[in-house]
């Protein structure tokens, strides 16, 4: 089961690039210690550096944490501006972000109900 499959999973986007040279451990120190979140919480933490092009994203799988690195080939990222430290993603605009999409642009339409017939 990848972490996405499961529908109570959290999706945190660190704002701020990180030095990409830090490995799992790295990241998971900076992600609890900086940010106040542990993979270990059930979540996906999610991280860029300084150039948009590259991210990187961490989860618990239950008996240990997996990092996963992703680079795009043209074009960047379209991240969230730096000035809180994190911010929730839907699954749908993790989806798109990971994608290289612009997330912003993904809206749970609104629904109204059905009037009733005279």
């Amino acid at each position: 089961m990848t972490p996405l499959e499961d529908s109570g999973l959290r999706i945190m986007v660190a704002t701020r690039p990180v030095d990409f040279r830090r490995g799992h451990d790295g990241l998971a120190a900076y992600a609890q210690m900086a940010l106040g979140f542990a993979p270990t919480q059930g979540l996906v933490l999610v991280f860029r550096a300084r150039r948009s092009d590259r991210l990187k994203i961490l989860y618990w799988d239950s008996n240990g944490i997996v990092m996963s690195y992703k680079r795009l080939e043209a074009g960047s990222f379209i991240w969230p501006r730096p000035g809180d430290a994190v911010m929730g993603l839907t699954k749908l605009q993790f989806q798109a972000l990971f994608a290289g999409l612009d997330w912003r642009r993904i809206a749970v339409p609104t629904t109204c109900l059905p009037r009733v017939a005279e």
